[in-house]
């Protein structure tokens, strides 16, 4: 199924460096606090990014990973960030912080006169890794001085250099697998080989989010070092979590990842059970909303919904394996919900994102954000399609809702042009219903080509199900967790406000009638091109997306949620044969 994509941009080095620059002299100005901190995490990792790109534009050009004085320069900037961020974090955010003081040469040093292509770090953006977790793991880990760190390109460059800031190194190299997803090879030229081999009794940090379903990228840095003479038990690896690799795993690959080593402190322990409570996120949300002494319930994995719906026949179905970090604080009389946001300075972004919608009304009230989580109000009620409340007032709604997003709300990024949707529907489709159903997509959607002049990106919602809005014991119709979904790691990303009508008829089957008023209302706040031929394409193209991301939740499921998830596709399956009533309920 393609459900997932990478996020790559590019960018020009000037204004990467300018970015970092600014948050870097912020940092020297700013007052110790957690604040602080998070301002030079930001600078730490968009440093990482750059390196990342400068590095991949180096091995594009060779052809390989070799010795170069840009990376070098990247490589001690990188572990002179990563230091500061080790202090800072071990003094509880207080005290002076010991920024590099040659950072502005270093980074004027990372120059380039072409554009970058750079890759966001998934494990910052969307699935709370926390750079302070490998700084810990290495402290752990016994590991020496004597110890080569070797970071796994793209979020392994900065990761590398916080290992290596805890173990009292010099800087780390990176290197960037290459080849099929599940049988990664590492190409590195002789001059950087001799370097990383240099010393013949040491240890190897191998570092890098992961493993995913091969562990191929880990496998292939210690396959390229063990082929080069070193000792099976001088390998360790520093992974996101303390789990196997995937299904695609090689046999060797496996079993050496069961022998070796693998120094992981997770989120939980870094900071939800950390001793020191300067670290814990619960002290952070407190403090953003200053109350003393909350309740904290964990809603990760789906288990918000024992909240929301009660009765576990009621719930909706979930990917709780690929769910965000999201808890419930309650003191004095009052509740808030803390969202994992992402890192690097989009957790702000979407905070005034909702604070633009909180206004309208069409959101619960943003209290702020806490080094990568949103805090907002808890607001309790039930899920529309269990109210019975009037559908004439549920459409209009719906209408206000993606008329204010169309707009008020320009795309913060890109997403998938309307060829790749329509492809990604057609392939979907045929792997849930077969070659016949995909064939007849196939002819619906035409050429793609005729709609590009017609089509304006937006910051879509890009999530219409019923579950996702809440009727409130006061009458109001509220949307939760509207923030990110368009900027989520998947293909889809910000699109043209047709996505979300399209995605509004799907969830709340609409008649052709209530279709047609939804869009009368959101062509009244937008320029867009709601025709039934658009509408057509677009609720195709959010149907094989919908059946593709259920299809792999599904086979990471099991009992009562594969029960669940099964159920939602066959009604998406329906839907395809069946487009929009005619009649009016």
């Amino acid at each position: 199924m393609l459900v997932y994509g990478d996020v790559e941009r590019i960018e020009d080095a000037a204004a990467i460096r300018a970015s970092i620059a600014g948050m870097m002299t912020a940092c020297a100005g700013m007052q110790p606090g957690r604040r602080r901190h998070e301002t030079l995490v930001r600078a730490f990792i968009l440093t990482g990014e750059l390196v990342q790109g400068l590095a991949d534009r180096e091995f594009g050009i060779k052809g390989a990973d070799d010795v170069s004085e840009i990376q070098d320069a990247g490589a001690e900037l990188l572990l002179g960030q990563a230091r500061a961020i080790m202090q800072s974090w071990r003094n509880g955010f207080a005290g002076e912080l010991p920024l590099p003081e040659d950072w502005p040469a270093r980074l004027e040093y990372l120059d380039s006169i072409e554009p970058l292509r750079t890759k966001r770090a998934e494990g910052y953006a969307f699935y709370a890794l926390y750079p302070e977790s490998y700084m810990e793991a290495a402290s752990l880990s016994k590991l020496t001085s004597r110890t080569v760190v070797i970071g796994i390109r793209s979020i392994g460059t900065g990761l590398a250099a916080l290992v290596s800031a805890a173990l009292g190194v010099g800087s780390a190299c990176s290197l960037r697998p290459t080849g099929h997803p599940f049988e990664r090879r590492v190409h590195v030229t002789p001059a950087l080989s001799r370097r990383i081999l240099a010393d013949p009794e040491a240890d190897f940090a191998i570092v890098d989010e992961g493993p995913g379903l091969s562990g191929s990228s880990f496998g292939s840095v210690a396959d390229w070092l063990q082929a080069r003479g070193v000792a099976p038990d001088r390998l360790h690896f520093f992974p996101s979590h303390a789990g196997d690799p995937g299904p695609r795993a090689s046999e060797t690959h496996r079993l050496r990842w069961k022998e070796r080593p693998r120094h992981v402190v997770g989120f939980d322990d870094l900071v939800l059970k950390a001793w020191d409570k300067k670290h814990r996120l619960q002290t952070w949300a407190a403090d953003l909303v200053g109350v003393a002494k909350p309740s904290w319930r964990d809603l990760s994995g789906g288990a918000w919904r024992a909240v929301q719906h009660g009765d576990p026949s009621l719930w909706p179905p979930s990917d709780t394996q690929m769910e965000k970090r999201k808890f419930l604080m309650e003191a004095e009389g009052r509740a808030w919900h803390a969202k994992f946001a992402g890192l690097c300075g989009s957790d702000t972004d979407k905070a005034r994102r909702g604070s633009l919608l909180s206004e309208a009304g069409f959101v619960p009230k943003i209290a702020g954000t806490c080094y990568g989580f949103i805090v907002e109000e808890w607001v309790p009620g039930a899920s529309p399609d269990r109210t019975g409340m009037d559908r004439r007032r549920l459409v209009e709604h719906l209408g206000r809702y993606l008329g204010f997003r169309a707009r008020h709300l320009p795309a913060p990024g890109g997403g998938a042009s309307i060829d790749d949707l329509c492809h990604m529907a057609v392939f979907n489709i045929g792997e849930a219903a077969g070659s016949e159903t995909a064939e007849e997509v196939r002819r619906l959607i035409g050429s793609p080509g005729r709609f590009r002049g017609r089509l304006h990106r937006v910051d879509t919602d890009n999530r219409l199900h019923p579950w996702e809005w809440l009727m409130t014991a006061d009458g109001r119709l509220m949307k939760t967790d509207a923030l990110d979904h368009n900027a989520a790691h998947d293909l889809v990303g910000c699109q043209d406000i047709a996505w979300d009508v399209a995605g509004a008829c799907v969830e709340f089957d609409l008649s052709i009638e209530e279709r047609n008023r939804v869009a009368e209302l959101v062509a009244r706040e937008a320029d867009c091109d709601l025709r039934e031929d658009v509408l057509a394409v677009f609720e195709a193209c959010y149907l094989g997306f919908q059946i593709g991301l259920w299809s792999q939740a599904r086979a990471r499921a099991g009992g009562q949620e594969a029960a669940r998830i099964e159920s939602h596709i066959k009604r998406c399956l329906g839907r395809l044969r069946r487009p929009a009533r005619n009649d009016i309920p």
